[in-house]
């Protein structure tokens, strides 16, 4: 379990690191910055690349949503629920300290200007309300797990699951960055927002609620259309 755990650790900091951090320090950058499609597949790539990383270890969460799903779905003990959100949610941490290091060795940074936080209402970057981010958030991570617990199903063809997991979230990203900034995952809300402070924090309980409601739907829905194999789930499909 500590291997599964520092996996989770290591898998979730890459993900706020390598996702926020195109947001951050790549995404407006002069005259080459790239924008929100190279942020979204910044975010894919993360997971795909982790997924092949550490699949065989812990399953490649690296998101409490994740986690809370795959128990819905059959594929996660309840009991080992806790120990992976605790330490996704300081791999998240782990991940925003450094790249508040980065960013902050530039002149004119300013980490309560938002630091890749999510948000509704006027912190969202098209200006869409709460229910709109709520609408958004369940659905999008409904979708997510439902494209998680298929690619890994042991029916799915083999080794293919990191690819299809990574481009669900890429297009998850491409559709709802101007809505909320996309979170589908708390431990990637929470992480930024501890360091920006203020509205983000204020906002982070829909970042919380919105992603695990999608997840758990997601999980008992695809445990009704497919039955027959409740087991771990292992996104490398070894």
């Amino acid at each position: 379990m500590m291997r599964k755990l520092a996996a989770e650790f290591i898998g979730t900091a890459w993900l706020v690191l390598g996702g926020c951090g195109a947001a951050v320090l790549a995404a407006a950058f002069p005259a080459l910055g790239i924008g929100f499609v190279g942020v979204a597949l910044a975010f894919g790539l993360t997971v795909l690349t982790m997924a092949f990383a550490i699949g065989h270890v812990s399953g490649c969460h690296l998101n409490p949503a994740v986690s809370v799903g795959l128990w819905a779905g059959g594929r996660f003990p309840a009991g080992d629920l806790p120990g992976y959100i605790i330490a996704q949610v300081a791999g998240g941490i782990a991940g925003a300290a450094i790249l508040y290091l980065i960013a902050s060795g530039h002149a004119g940074f300013d980490v309560h200007a938002g630091f890749a936080s999510n948000g509704y209402g006027e912190h969202s970057p098209g200006g869409y309300g709460m229910a709109a981010a709520l609408a958004c958030e369940v659905v999008m991570t409904f979708a997510f797990l439902f494209v998680i617990l298929g690619s890994t199903h042991g029916r799915a063809p083999a080794g293919f699951a990191p690819i299809a997991i990574g481009l669900c979230l890429t297009l998850i990203h491409l559709i709802s960055i101007p809505v909320t900034n996309t979170s589908v995952n708390p431990a990637r809300s929470t992480a930024p927002a501890l360091f920006a402070g203020g509205w983000a924090l204020e906002q982070l309980w829909l970042f919380w609620v919105a992603p695990i409601l999608g997840a758990a739907l997601a999980g008992f829905v695809y445990r009704w259309l497919s039955p027959d194999e409740p087991k771990p789930a292992d996104v490398t499909g070894r």
